[in-house]
């Protein structure tokens, strides 16, 4: 059974920094594309980061330069850094797993992110 379990989220205020974490389970973690997605409420998911299976990494310009992604391939494990956040990155964050040669596409749960003072 394939799960992906985020963790990290909660209420930070404007301009501070958050750390999300999505542990992987039943899947050979490093041939897969991880990724951060989010979704504000009235809106669509939206791609928040990508981390390809050799590091490289794609970023929304909404966030370029306040997230980082990275991943943990003996832990199957990826993380978002998040820094200088703002109100309009308030949103449920969710990742996922992608294999598109295999047509292999999970998500986890999500977990809430709310900045506001």
């Amino acid at each position: 059974q394939v799960q992906l379990v985020e963790s990290g989220g909660g209420l930070v205020q404007p301009g501070g920094s958050l750390r999300l974490s999505c542990r992987v389970s039943g899947i050979i973690f490093s041939p897969y594309t991880m990724g951060w997605y989010r979704q504000a409420p009235g809106k669509q998911r939206e791609l928040v980061a990508t981390i390809a299976p050799d590091y490289g990494t794609n970023y929304a310009d909404s966030v370029n330069g306040r997230f980082t992604i990275a991943r943990d391939d003996a832990k199957n494990t990826v993380h978002l850094q998040m820094s200088s956040l703002k109100p309009e990155d308030t949103a449920v964050y969710y990742c996922n797993a992608r294999f598109s040669t295999v047509g292999e596409d999970y998500w986890g749960q999500g977990t809430q992110v709310t900045v506001s003072s």
